[in-house]
């Protein structure tokens, strides 16, 4: 079974859409964990019925290197973006986890990425999950790690 982490802050609406496109397309046959920037965030992935979730900036590096999947928006590479949420070892431990990375491209923190579509944000994630996820679900063997 894969586990897929999503990582939220703010109020977690991003990684609350996420986790239920996930729970629509796989069910119960991969792990979500919600790993939220702020106990708000976390707690409106959990309702989004994630498996299980934690807070902060300690739970964020100690989790994204025992998953399969990170998935989240590009921010999450950028120190200090969300407000501040992301602090810079947060974004070093996503960055340098060896689990995969499938990140969302909007623009935001000051940071365009050219060539990025400028689809509506839930059309962005069924893109996410159709075109990326649902392969790497599939696919059998990779790492398999505990959290």
């Amino acid at each position: 079974m894969k586990r897929i982490c999503v990582i939220d802050g703010q109020g977690g609406g991003i990684g609350s859409t996420i986790i239920k496109r996930l729970r629509d397309q796989f069910g119960e046959t991969v792990e979500i964990v919600a790993l939220g920037t702020n106990a708000i965030a976390t707690a409106n992935m959990l309702k989004a019925r994630a498996n299980r979730g934690a807070s902060g900036e300690n739970a964020i590096v100690q989790t994204v290197d025992r998953v399969d999947a990170v998935v989240g928006v590009v921010s999450l590479l950028m120190a200090h973006a969300m407000m501040g949420e992301v602090t810079p070892a947060m974004a070093e431990a996503v960055a340098a986890s060896r689990a995969r990375k499938f990140l969302l491209p909007l623009n935001q923190e000051h940071v365009v990425i050219a060539g990025a579509s400028s689809a509506p944000l839930p059309r962005l994630i069924d893109t996410l999950i159709q075109e990326h996820l649902v392969q790497f679900v599939q696919k059998e063997g990779g790492r398999e790690s505990h959290v």
